[in-house]
């Protein structure tokens, strides 16, 4: 497949970028950034929230589907949140829609649902409980996915991604890892499982301790290996786990990150 990769100079872009054309994929990046050192595909230097750069990139080649990492993984502003989770997403949509690309993969987060109490096995069907604006704006670009997946029958996989990293590093990551191979299998299970429709898999790895479903993940091809409790000795046991514990978010749903709607600290 060729794929677009947004936000493919970032932490996920360039695991995902390399991991997808090891795998035989010709990718294409997009970011605001300039490419990294080693990328050897086509790069455009652009935002993604620019409906007429956007539109550019995908009449400059054909394109099979697109893997949308772009996007301020911090805390913002309502707006500032907005603009970069939703009005992103919605540019690339529209995109999709005039140049007939069918297949997107979307780096959704645990923080849509962050607010629910802990659970050893949350399903994709709760309701959305964001813990910040962050999460807002994921469950809103999950049902900009939904919306579009309904009226032109695209294919939208929102992967709600736990923690990213290349090891766990809190107690509260031995449940919600997502290793870096497996980002790459989960990626890739979403772009060629057959015709998924909209549909939603939590991102983490095959951890022992997982608090989430992994079931939906299985159903559209995604067969995580790696586990976090093979870092069980490694990671500290901490004054605040207990209070990490508490919601699926862990610290995003505690009062640290409550904050006014509209404040552009």
């Amino acid at each position: 497949m060729r794929v677009l990769v947004t936000g493919a100079a970032g932490s996920i872009g360039q695991v995902v970028t390399v991991g997808l054309a090891d795998r035989g994929h010709e990718v294409v990046g997009l970011d605001r950034a300039p490419a990294p050192d080693g990328f050897e595909g086509t790069w455009h230097t652009e935002d993604c929230a620019d409906p007429d750069a956007v539109s550019e990139v995908f009449a400059a080649q054909r394109l099979d589907g697109v893997v949308h990492l772009a996007s301020n993984p911090t805390e913002a502003s309502l707006p500032d949140t907005f603009h970069s989770h939703v009005v992103t997403t919605a540019a690339l949509l529209d995109a999709m829609v005039a140049h007939q690309v069918t297949r997107i993969v979307h780096a959704s987060s645990n923080h849509a649902v962050g607010r629910t109490p802990r659970t050893d096995d949350l399903g994709v069907d709760t309701r959305p409980r964001p813990d910040t604006f962050y999460g807002v704006a994921k469950v809103s670009a999950e049902a900009l996915l939904s919306l579009y997946a309904d009226r032109y029958d695209i294919d939208a996989i929102a992967c709600r991604i736990g923690s990213f990293l290349a090891e766990p590093t809190s107690t509260r990551g031995l449940s919600t890892w997502l290793s870096h191979d497996d980002c790459v299998r989960m990626v890739e299970a979403a772009l060629t499982a057959p015709a998924p429709g909209f549909a939603i898999l939590y991102g983490i790895s095959n951890n022992t301790r997982a608090w989430w479903d992994l079931a939906p993940g299985r159903a559209l091809g995604y067969h995580p290996q790696d586990d976090a409790e093979a870092f069980l000795d490694q990671v500290p046991v901490a004054a605040g786990d207990e209070a990490e514990a508490a919601y699926v978010g862990g610290p995003f749903a505690l009062a640290q990150f409550h904050r006014p709607a509209l404040d552009a600290r």
